[in-house]
């Protein structure tokens, strides 16, 4: 698919942006499962610690001293001062007292978590200890807090990282972008005069060759030169306004009001004769009255020129082809419509893909992709609607402008009417 150089700014940007998306969403990642990893071993290792200072405290510890965090209870043995609420588990109790088995449990409460475990001492006595772990809890806290700083800050360096890969790795295909427009320019206005000159030799050639009357078969092989050579110049004619358009798509200074209604007209007039030798009916519906679109005048006469070239060429004789435009809104709309072999309605939007060429073996070529690069570089759309066998309907919309200053004393020109 070929882009104007709006559309491939754009496609440049968004390349770029999503480049730093990737790197960023990379980054986070990263930091996500380092920190994943970080809290699964941190509190691993914290279990393991407390697990282990409450076995041993229950086993060893001293009753009216026991470790920090830590609380020991026993029969007989009062409790300290600071001791939580709750405890001990007299369930725990009875139950390693029972079984002469050790009780280990998680006990959520008051906002923090407490392990507790009751055995029996080898002493005979009962013993629970609880400790809690609002002290690791914090830590593992403040290990989220700490990556989420460098989340943020990873995420920064993400930004700079992947504008900078972006600049970095888009650079080459934006600078192949343009060698390919200034390529086919210049290889299309280099070759425009070989070509012109042979095309017009090669007519004067068809009409000595008609004048001389000779055999058949050589006037038909000139013939068919002369149509050769035309229809390159006219793909030459394509690249150039294509590379031309894709170069500068404002081109403010050539910009100027044109008279749509009327340039269709001229475009019909210019197709009627083509349109008689095929046996097709024409008809214009709406080129009364002036419909002014702001753009430069040899591109849309090649856009509706396009259009209309397409629906004789694929309208079979005695049909009809239609154009009609009006007014919509702040748009002004052109639309041609045909009833010829029409198109299926997946490939509408293909149709305007260079070289590309339907499944009914319709329309294809440069002309309908450039039809629509003229288009969107004048801040319009194009839409085909068609279904087979009941022809295809192909719409234009342009931003309208307001009518051209007419000098005084003077007559405004506008392009001639069909």
């Amino acid at each position: 698919m070929r882009f104007s150089q709006f559309a491939e700014r754009t496609e440049v940007r968004l390349a770029r942006l999503r480049i730093a998306v990737i790197t960023a969403a990379i980054i986070t990642l990263l930091m996500v499962m380092v920190g994943l990893v970080a809290d699964a071993v941190m509190t691993r290792a914290q279990s393991d610690q407390v697990w282990r200072e409450l076995r041993y405290g229950a086993s060893r510890g001293d009753l009216s001293s026991p470790p920090v965090c830590t609380w020991l209870y026993a029969d007989g043995v009062a409790p300290l001062a600071n001791a939580p609420d709750g405890f001990p588990v007299r369930a725990d109790l009875d139950r390693a007292r029972r079984t002469g088995r050790a009780v280990e449990r998680v006990v959520h409460r008051a906002g923090t978590v407490y392990r507790v475990r009751s055995q029996v001492r080898a002493d005979g006595n009962v013993v629970q200890a609880v400790f809690d772990m609002r002290f690791q809890l914090a830590d593992r806290r403040h290990l989220w807090y700490a990556l989420g700083v460098a989340e943020l800050v990873g995420l920064v360096a993400a930004a700079v990282t992947g504008t900078v890969l972006g600049r970095l790795s888009v650079a080459p295909l934006a600078e192949a972008l343009a060698r390919q427009r200034r390529f086919v320019a210049d290889a299309s206005h280099e070759l425009r005069t070989p070509v012109t000159r042979v095309y017009t030799r090669a007519q004067v050639l068809a009409r000595q060759a008609r004048a001389a009357e000779l055999p058949a078969e050589h006037r038909a092989g000139l013939d068919r030169l002369v149509g050769s050579v035309g229809r390159l110049g006219a793909v030459l004619d394509d690249l150039l306004l294509s590379a031309t358009l894709t170069a500068d798509p404002a081109r403010p200074a050539e910009r100027a009001p044109v008279d749509l209604a009327a340039l269709a007209g001229s475009v019909v007039a210019e197709e009627a004769e083509r349109a008689g030798d095929r046996g097709l009916a024409v008809t214009v519906d709406g080129a009364h009255r002036a419909l002014y679109v702001g753009g430069i005048e040899s591109a849309l006469r090649r856009a509706v020129g396009e259009l209309l070239s397409n629906a004789i060429s694929h309208t079979p004789a005695g049909g009809r082809i239609e154009v009609a435009l009006a007014r919509s809104g702040t748009a002004v709309e052109l639309t041609v419509s045909d009833t010829g072999p029409g198109f299926a309605p997946a490939e509408a939007e293909r149709l305007f893909e260079r070289f590309h060429r339907a499944g009914d073996g319709g329309r294809y070529g440069l002309g309908l992709a450039l039809l629509r690069e003229v288009v969107t570089s004048h801040g319009g759309t194009v839409t085909a609607v068609g279904r087979p066998g009941r022809g295809a309907r192909f719409t234009i919309r342009l931003p309208s402008c307001a009518a051209p200053p007419v000098a005084t004393g003077s007559t405004p020109v506008t392009a001639g009417r069909g």
